[in-house]
């Protein structure tokens, strides 16, 4: 049985930003829903607006596959049942609000280090916006729009 996308946003949620605090999985949430509606380039072509289509686009979300370099990944959405906090979020992104400081944020991930790179992904198409929690957030660059 398919997940409704308020499920699914939920898994997704918590699966990627469950230890990030209410401000790191809005920000997360934020970025799910700005792909899904951003009107051009990459998300826009692959992705047609369905959040579906947009969280199992191949190589984007790690929690969206059941496995990792040839791996198991015991970090999927599948074992990671959302409580109530997460489907609060989903409800709250899908409703259309975002996380005012990741702007347009179409990207983040976790450096594993204080400072967060200029640029992400490396081939330029974003900028970096703001850091919350552990994960940096990065706005469509010019470039990306090309993608």
């Amino acid at each position: 049985m398919a997940y409704s996308a308020r499920e699914l946003l939920a898994r997704i949620i918590k699966c990627e930003a469950g230890g990030e605090g209410e401000n790191g999985m809005k920000a997360v949430a934020s970025v799910v829903m700005n792909r899904v509606n951003v009107p051009y380039g990459e998300y826009q072509r692959l992705g047609q607006g369905d959040l579906r289509k947009v969280i199992f686009q191949q190589g984007q979300f790690d929690c969206a596959t059941s496995s990792l370099k040839g791996k198991y990944n015991p970090q999927n959405i599948w074992n990671s049942p959302p409580e109530e906090i997460h489907y609060r979020i989903a409800d709250w992104v899908l409703s259309g609000n975002r996380l005012y400081t990741t702007g347009d944020a179409l990207w983040y991930f976790n450096p594993f280090i204080p400072t967060c790179p200029y640029t992400f992904p490396y081939n330029g198409t974003g900028r970096y916006q703001v850091r919350v929690g552990d994960h940096c957030f990065y706005n469509p660059t010019q470039l990306y729009a090309n993608t």
